[in-house]
């Protein structure tokens, strides 16, 4: 008998499924993604100190999600996220400190090329005890094969550095507010340099759908995968609302 799971078919723009990550994985086909482009947890958790109460401002919130108590391993997601890119295709992965070398350990052998970007936030959550760092600076795992999608862009745009404000103003979702949402602006950077018209973005932890929305906007088709039931469903609205450009078959 064939266990196979259901392959899912994109048949329109966009497909969110609601569930499992580790589980709806195994229906994206082999060989079918050109950018995989997502921001999976970073498990900082173990790091906080907890919230800190303002009286001159929204309290600083330091207790992260519980989806960031579970241990992320890269190396649990190599073999499919192998698998399903194209040899033309482009992983991109929000990271943090604590994970970029677990991250190289695992991909660094198994793709031609392993790089990384920063992304500076311009405005970071003030250090109120002012004893280390702001933390401004995220990290972007980088990584492709040889004959991978490029457009490149002009020296001065194609830095491994990108400078923007946190996702702030009418761009952030307020409910459900996501403590990790991206910025529109620094996706569709990746997105223009990382892949073409028509191609499929997929982001296997999406949250309330930014990456989609980013791709719907720059002629992409997306497939995103999230667990929470709130964030998918606020991503559903925010991909329904992008003006759906004409795809071909």
């Amino acid at each position: 008998m064939n266990h196979e799971p259901n392959k899912i078919e994109l048949k329109k723009n966009f497909m969110l499924p609601q569930g499992d990550t580790s589980t709806l994985i195994k229906q994206i086909p082999d060989d079918s993604i050109d950018l995989l482009l997502t921001d999976p947890p970073y498990n900082l958790r173990q790091y906080s100190t907890g919230n800190i109460n303002m009286s001159w401002r929204r309290n600083i919130n330091n207790d992260l999600e519980a989806w960031d108590e579970t241990e992320f391993q890269p190396h649990d997601w190599l073999a499919d996220f192998k698998r399903i890119i194209k040899n033309s295709g482009n992983i991109f992965v929000f990271t943090s400190y604590n994970l970029i070398g677990k991250w190289h350990a695992a991909f660094d052998p198994e793709f031609d090329t392993f790089q990384f970007m920063v992304w500076h936030k311009t405005n970071p959550t003030p250090k109120v005890y002012k004893t280390s760092f702001l933390n401004s600076c995220e990290l972007i795992v980088c990584v492709w094969n040889k004959g991978h999608t490029w457009n490149f862009i002009s020296q001065k745009e194609m830095h491994n550095f990108i400078e923007t404000p946190i996702c702030m103003g009418n761009e952030r979702v307020k409910n459900p507010r996501h403590p990790t949402q991206k910025p529109v602006r620094v996706l569709k950077h990746i997105i223009n340099i990382a892949s073409n018209e028509n191609d499929v973005v997929f982001d296997p932890f999406m949250g309330v759908g930014s990456t989609g929305v980013a791709a719907l906007e720059m002629e992409r088709k997306f497939i995103g995968f999230e667990s929470n039931q709130a964030y998918c469903e606020a991503a559903e609205k925010r991909l329904q609302n992008v003006s759906s450009p004409s795809f071909e078959p």
